[in-house]
């Protein structure tokens, strides 16, 4: 039976997975603060990113209950991948890390692999890495993972990618080329994708520029790529019964992702009944949160919540410094692990019993893990290109190896389609591959003149080019 969640289920996972994030950053004993903090239990060399951490958790909370709600299957690419303590923590809550690696199970003895583990010896590294389960994606370097999202909703219509773009990575040459991707994006045949901005204002030392722009800049902008934007500011809600514990506002968030996959399914039905618009408005959510959000408020006499400061390690110097143990102390307990974890260290039922099962759960998803689903490809016999040479006449024909190659690559498509595509900058005809169109036209779904050659809605080669 399905469990949907309450408002206050999607609050104490949240608070679940920010506190997992932040004890993989510091800790390597006492994982569920069971004990008074000492400084022994802080990793002698600290390293990860919280900044995004909290952004992250939020979304993957969101498309948690999405899936829920929706039966939705859903990929997940984190372009800021160095927020793989959050990635790692939704992946224990959900169980699909401690199917992959059994040290992980959802346990006292897994939570505390899980926090000893990350940036450690042997251990996870403080990026995503293709080892991390339902990761296709590794995002240490920023600016591909849009891309990559366009990439997998390609051939798979029942698939919604959703894709996380830091406002830093937003800043990249190849993110700003790939949100041109849904004019070549079919929602009759394609899946959807599903771009979610992360807008925390800094990178690792400055503002960024999306986090700088205003609500109104930001709608032009996206609405001139072609995006129907929904705008969502998270924050701390008015409604807490106790300020010291982080509550977000989750309806809010929730009805922005309810927008986004409500006009989604609309726009598919409409195209797979034949009544689809020749501009298809794909949704963008613009979601902006403080960077850090639910770290301590001030340390040192500066501002770290909502700050440059709160990138990678806000409290820098738990093992040395009373003033920092303590605040690292009452950042951690704020979360209030112990009302979310048993005594023996497993999550509390209360926390996982709404969560997505099966392969619906993000580290699950079949889509991320290519040799569950790949199927053989038909492919020509290469014989049936080979140029016949006559020992005693050499030199008197001539061929083009890559016409050749045109005209195998042409079978390939014509043998496997929708398995199979071509990608290339605008350069077929002048390698002389020009047979590939033969069998396939240019897919590009907005509108092109009727007299435009081999461009269509619905094609194997696809032409762009960055």
């Amino acid at each position: 039976m399905i469990q949907r969640p309450s408002l206050a289920d999607l609050n104490s996972y949240w608070l679940a997975t920010n506190y997992l994030s932040a004890a993989q950053i510091y800790l390597r004993e006492n994982p569920l603060l069971q004990e008074p903090l000492r400084p022994d239990h802080i990793k002698p060399r600290l390293l990860g990113h919280w900044g995004t951490c909290p952004g992250i958790n939020l979304i993957a909370t969101h498309l948690n209950r999405l899936i829920v709600n929706h039966d939705q299957p859903t990929l997940l690419l984190t372009g800021p991948g160095h927020g793989a303590p959050a990635v790692l923590s939704n992946l224990f809550l959900e169980g699909s890390l401690g199917e992959r690696y059994r040290e992980y199970e959802r346990d006292g003895e897994g939570a505390k692999n899980l926090v000893r583990d990350f940036s450690w010896p042997g251990g996870f590294p403080s990026h995503l890495t293709p080892a991390t389960p339902g990761t296709i994606h590794e995002g240490g370097e920023l600016g591909y993972a849009l891309a990559t999202a366009f990439g997998a909703a390609m051939d798979n219509p029942d698939l919604l990618v959703a894709c996380i773009v830091g406002d830093g990575e937003a800043e990249t040459g190849p993110t700003a080329t790939a949100w041109h991707l849904t004019k070549y994006l079919n929602p009759k045949r394609d899946g959807a994708v599903l771009p979610i901005v992360h807008l925390n204002q800094y990178k690792i030392a400055s503002r960024t520029i999306f986090g700088a722009m205003s609500d109104d800049e930001l709608r032009d902008l996206f609405h001139g790529y072609g995006y129907e934007p929904i705008l969502i500011e998270a924050h701390d809600s008015e409604n807490s019964a106790d300020e010291r514990i982080p509550v977000a506002n989750h309806r809010e968030v929730a009805n922005a992702f309810d927008q986004a996959i409500d006009r989604i399914q609309k726009l598919q039905r409409r195209w797979r009944n034949g009544e689809g618009e020749p501009r298809p408005r794909w949704p963008v959510i613009l979601l902006r949160s403080p960077k850090g959000w639910t770290v301590t408020k001030e340390l040192d006499g500066e501002r770290i919540e909502g700050t440059h400061r709160s990138h990678q390690v806000p409290v820098e110097d738990p093992r040395n410094d009373p003033q920092h143990l303590e605040a690292l102390d009452s950042w951690l307990r704020s979360y209030q692990p112990e009302t979310l974890f048993e005594e023996d260290g497993s999550p509390k039922p209360s926390i996982i019993r709404w969560l997505p099962k099966g392969a619906r759960r993000l580290g699950m998803i079949p889509e991320a893990n290519g040799g569950s689903i790949r199927k053989p490809m038909t492919i020509p016999d290469w014989k049936h290109y080979e140029l016949d040479i006559d020992k005693n006449h050499r030199g008197r024909e001539t061929a083009s190896d890559m016409k050749t190659a045109g005209e195998f690559l042409r079978d390939v498509i014509d043998n496997n389609r929708g398995r199979f595509r071509l990608f290339c900058p605008d350069e077929l005809n002048s390698n002389r591959l020009g047979a590939t169109l033969d069998a396939s036209q240019r897919q590009f779904v907005w509108p092109t003149p009727a007299d435009d050659p081999n461009i269509g809605m619905q094609g194997s080669v696809f032409k762009m080019l960055s």
